[in-house]
């Protein structure tokens, strides 16, 4: 799912558990975790929101709000509030473990 700023808000009333990946084209390591994102957002479709968050097309105020300062930032958020961050690339065991703790 794609998140920016526009739809960020309708995102979060759903009440869902949230994975956000904030990526960019340009960046390598955003690339080589991308895939895995897909996966996670397949296998855990209706139980948790997983998305992507383009900081280069719609996101400035997301990026702000998050202080988002290096890509690939992957947040953990439950009832709207941050409770888990990884930075750069990790494998999905990781990312699996970190969606797993807030469902």
């Amino acid at each position: 799912m794609v998140i920016n700023d526009s739809n960020y808000s309708e995102v979060v009333a759903q009440g869902k558990p949230m994975m956000l990946d904030f990526w960019a084209t340009w960046c390598g390591p955003c690339r080589m975790v991308g895939p895995i994102i897909q996966e996670l957002a397949d296998q855990y479709e209706g139980q948790a929101i997983v998305g992507k968050v383009n900081i280069e097309e719609d996101a400035d105020d997301l990026v702000a709000e998050f202080g988002i300062r290096n890509i690939p930032t992957i947040l953990f958020m439950k009832d709207g509030q941050v409770v888990d961050k990884v930075v750069g690339a990790a494998p999905k065991a990781t990312l699996e473990a970190k969606l797993k703790a807030i469902l």
